[in-house]
């Protein structure tokens, strides 16, 4: 009898010991299973879930507009005041509908070549107003040409091409014509051949970004989405050294196996360079964890307390001999026209930036770019892209418009704010495929080292209770 609950007691250990051993062993093959699948699953080549999502998004993506309406244009070209603004929105576009054309696989180097297409659908529903309202901004066309044209008996030229054509500092233009084009009457009148269409986002529907050529992962996992070229190079031609070079992916995802510690690189073709950003914290998405990274404010700071920016400093009159911060100067990128890219409304700016400026009010919830990564898969689930659109104005002896001026002003004209969040669809097939399997995995295996460690260490002090009474 004593031998039969001993046996008995012995065997409860020795499973309980099995079980915690099968558990502990799952552990690392269950992260090698895991591994396998998501390896297979991340390549972007036909058949995969990361290819299906990536050649068209499933994500619905918004573009939003807030424009500043300029409230005093004839006190700023008489006085040289502060320019007074008034953020007017959203109005809303649907974007990033289309799927990636000219996808082409190269066996060779294990890379994929694609366009972006580039298409804008307005949104009623979603927005304050309709495109045929009316807002005072500053005239593209003349800030652009002052600045283009230094050499003076040009100017006199352009001035007198201004005065006809009735055109001034400032212009009242709806939205549609602000933000995909009009014809200018000022540059109509100009003798040798130039664009006469001007607008914020001119030419866009019916355009494509690229061409890209990422990385497809076939052969190392670590690479698959990161940009080998674009448009057919490895650099911008924009920036000096380093600041000129395309890293990283086009956000939309990265290499699998997101750590917390990481710096993600991404190039964005909006602000003519590469960024990153750094984790901030834990996220919970329709029951998916996420990482949520942020753009830091360093990445916008001045050479003197960033020095790895140096090479972003263009302007050294604009910027105070590169102590001023918070915006970049992307003319090289458009043309030479003088577009200034920043947060909106100046976020993390130097104030001499935003000091000609009243009616600005930044705050990081409202105006920071974010993204929240799935660590697993390196999908960004969901995103906050901000940006906001500036004109340089400077002063001119000889464009009349401009005599009056008594400093330089870089000009909000409006900020965007593109969104997307992984649909409910999405985010159920998510769930079940990707990080329900991995949690079912792991609390079997936390079930069965629990259950296997309780199960020995109860059997194991019956038995040594039982063996004690025996031998008294």
């Amino acid at each position: 009898m004593g031998c039969d609950r001993n046996c008995g007691l012995i065997a409860g250990a020795v499973i309980g010991a099995v079980l915690a051993v099968f558990g502990g062993i799952l552990m690392p093959v269950g992260d090698l299973l895991i591994q396998k699948t998501i390896k297979k699953q991340v390549v972007l080549e036909e058949g995969t879930i990361a290819f299906k999502n990536w050649v068209k998004t499933g994500t619905e993506v918004y573009r939003q507009f807030w424009n500043f309406d300029v409230q005093n244009p004839q006190e700023v070209m008489m006085n040289s005041s502060n320019i007074q603004v008034k953020q007017r929105g959203p109005y809303t576009y649907r974007v990033r509908f289309l799927a990636k054309e000219n996808v082409t696989q190269d066996a060779e180097d294990n890379t994929v070549s694609f366009l972006q297409p580039n298409g804008a659908i307005f949104e009623p529903s979603l927005s304050v107003g309709t495109e045929a309202d009316n807002f005072t901004v500053l005239n593209l066309a003349v800030a652009a040409a002052s600045h283009i044209y230094q050499n003076q008996f040009v100017q006199m030229i352009l001035n007198s091409l201004i005065n006809k054509s009735k055109s001034s500092m400032f212009q009242v233009r709806t939205l549609r014509e602000l933000l995909w084009g009009y014809r200018d009457p000022f540059l109509s009148l100009v003798p040798y051949p130039v664009t006469t269409t001007v607008g914020l986002f001119y030419p866009y529907n019916n355009t494509a970004d690229g061409v890209y050529k990422v990385f497809n992962g076939k052969d190392n996992i670590s690479k698959v989405a990161i940009i080998d070229t674009y448009k057919g190079k490895r650099n911008l031609s924009y920036w000096e050294s380093h600041c000129d070079m395309i890293n990283g992916t086009d956000a939309a995802s990265f290499p699998p196996f997101v750590e917390k510690s990481q710096v993600l690189q991404f190039f964005s073709s909006d602000i003519c360079r590469s960024i990153y950003a750094v984790f901030e914290s834990d996220v919970n998405l329709k029951g998916i964890p996420v990482y949520r990274f942020v753009l830091p404010s360093k990445a916008f700071a001045s050479p003197v307390e960033n020095p790895d920016n140096y090479c972003f400093c263009t302007e050294k009159i604009i910027s105070k001999n590169c102590t001023s911060y918070g915006v970049l100067d992307i003319s090289k990128c458009k043309e030479g026209r003088p577009v200034y890219i920043s947060l909106p409304h100046f976020l993390y700016a130097s104030p001499d930036v935003s000091e000609p400026i009243d009616g600005l009010n930044p705050n990081e919830e409202e105006h920071r770019t974010y993204l929240d990564i799935e660590p697993i898969t390196g999908f960004t689930l969901q995103f906050a892209k901000r940006l906001q659109v500036n004109l340089l104005v400077k002063p001119s002896e000889k464009i009349q418009v401009l005599k009056n001026l008594k400093r330089n002003y870089i000009v909000p004209i409006l900020w965007l704010n593109e969104t997307g969040t992984i649909g409910d669809e999405k985010a159920n097939m998510f769930r079940s495929q990707v990080t329900g399997k991995i949690n079912l995995l792991g609390l079997i295996e936390m079930i069965l080292l629990s259950v296997g460690v309780v199960m020995f260490v109860a059997f194991m002090i019956s038995y040594c209770a039982c063996r004690s009474k025996t031998i008294k």
